[in-house]
């Protein structure tokens, strides 16, 4: 994955995501602007563009919040090609994945148009402020959270569930969102187990939760349900196969699994599914992890019962 350093993109990125004894660690998002009436960047219908790709659980985030909040005509998005290239997420000339914003052939000449000049990776989620002419976020926790100042009301963060919201927040990250690349991109046989026990270990500890619960905080759909939810969408189609965390597969479970389907059902949710396209990013050629880049034919798991 390519980088920018000071405006300028480099297809080799010289300080990658490091190991420390062999354990992946992700680098922290730097673009770290908010959306407040009083701010600089007002909470406007049409003066915001997203950033997206499909097969990105990050990105998969803003894009639940967008939908489950009924912004679709409120923000308009972009969606880069499912597999990177040494130019990184890019774009084709027309079509579902062109940049209907700049009409860029490349995700990083957008990152260049951000002042002070960039230095960084050159992720997904971004969210584009029109009228200021800059990138207000690289950081998808923080899209999701703040598109609730675009609604009346409490949104998804309602303040009587906030504790548990940030809890449930705290856990799963560590163990699940991020356990599974942590096992996917293990260097050692220790770190990669290590990774793998956390994240069925969080598995587990959900499926006895949702037991006679609608959603993580109840009766009530919360940002930590879309936080969870694009883990769970990619568990079986990919993590269980290409990262190798397959002691069991989400269907497998008797909540967790009803919980995600319960999700899945809502037209708003399903349609910011691609199983398709997860299958094609996950196991595109990777010199370590499918050295030949061939996608796999299935699973055939029904997510409509």
């Amino acid at each position: 994955m390519g980088v920018m350093i000071d405006g300028r993109y480099h297809a080799e990125d010289p300080g990658p995501d490091t190991t420390e004894g062999g354990a992946f660690k992700r680098a922290a998002s730097t673009i770290r602007g908010w959306i407040t009436a009083e701010g600089p960047h007002p909470p406007e219908a049409g003066r915001y563009h997203l950033y997206a790709a499909w097969n990105c659980p990050w990105a998969h985030r803003a894009l639940l919040g967008r939908a489950v909040l009924g912004l679709e005509e409120a923000i308009s998005v972009s969606f880069a090609l499912p597999r990177r290239t040494e130019d990184g997420w890019v774009f084709e000339t027309e079509g579902a994945f062109s940049d209907t914003e700049f009409g860029a052939k490349a995700l990083h000449e957008v990152y260049a148009r951000q002042h002070p000049a960039y230095t960084g990776r050159i992720t997904v989620p971004v969210l584009w402020d029109r009228h200021a002419g800059v990138i207000v976020s690289n950081e998808s926790a923080d899209i999701l959270r703040m598109l609730n100042s675009f609604v009346a009301g409490e949104g998804l963060y309602p303040a009587r569930h906030a504790a548990a919201i940030e809890r449930w927040n705290a856990e799963i990250y560590p163990k699940l969102n991020n356990g599974v690349y942590r096992a996917g991109f293990a260097r050692t046989q220790d770190a990669h187990d290590a990774a793998v026990a956390e994240v069925f270990e969080m598995l587990d500890r959900l499926d006895g939760h949702l037991e006679g619960k609608k959603y993580l905080c109840g009766e009530d759909l919360t940002e930590a349900d879309l936080r969870l939810f694009p883990t769970l969408a990619r568990f079986d189609v990919a993590y269980h196969y290409a990262f190798k965390c397959n002691i069991r597969r989400l269907c497998d479970y008797g909540p967790l699994w009803a919980y995600a389907r319960r999700l899945y059902a809502r037209p708003e949710i399903a349609a910011t599914v691609r199983f398709d396209i997860y299958k094609q990013g996950y196991f595109s050629p990777s010199p370590l992890r499918n050295p030949l880049g061939i996608v796999p034919a299935g699973p055939e798991i029904d997510w409509s019962t």
